[in-house]
């Protein structure tokens, strides 16, 4: 979840929401990833899903069986249905997002009713500073907004 942290804190720096993501294959980084979607004008370039298209690039298969994806926020439906898709065993992720989560919060694709594939999905992991680094991030934007003629 360090190296998670990590990504979240330069995709702040690029003026990005800052969500990381990491994916461990075999107890080996496989990928890494940030929020993207300013800097390449795509509403699809979230960490999770750049971190996953790394480690089937890295690992030569769509599925990743056996992989483990970290991530600063809880996931979007689109991101949590990407990870069913791709057949990820296992989720950790920092906040909770009540609002558009959907590993538990607001809906839970990870673990559908008759899915085809549940992802096993541990939140809270270093929460609170997962939680302060968006904070931190809104609370300025906000300010430059306001500062703005």
């Amino acid at each position: 979840m360090r190296l998670a942290i990590e990504e979240a804190l330069a995709a702040a720096e690029a003026g990005e929401v800052p969500v990381g993501a990491v994916i461990a294959c075999g107890g080996e980084v496989v990928a890494r990833a940030h929020n993207c979607v300013e800097s390449t004008l795509q509403g699809t370039a979230h960490a999770e899903l750049l971190a996953i298209q790394e480690a089937s690039r890295r690992l030569g298969m769509w599925r990743l069986d056996g992989c483990t994806l970290y991530v600063t926020k809880e996931p979007c439906a689109m991101c949590a249905g990407a990870m069913v898709n791709c057949r990820v065993p296992e989720l950790f992720f920092g906040c909770p997002d009540p609002k558009t989560g959907a590993a538990g919060g607001f809906l839970d694709v990870t673990a559908m009713p008759d899915g085809f594939h549940t992802v096993r999905t541990t939140g809270g992991l270093l929460a609170s500073e997962c939680l302060a680094i968006l904070q931190d991030f809104f609370r300025k934007r906000r300010q430059q907004v306001k500062q703005q003629p």
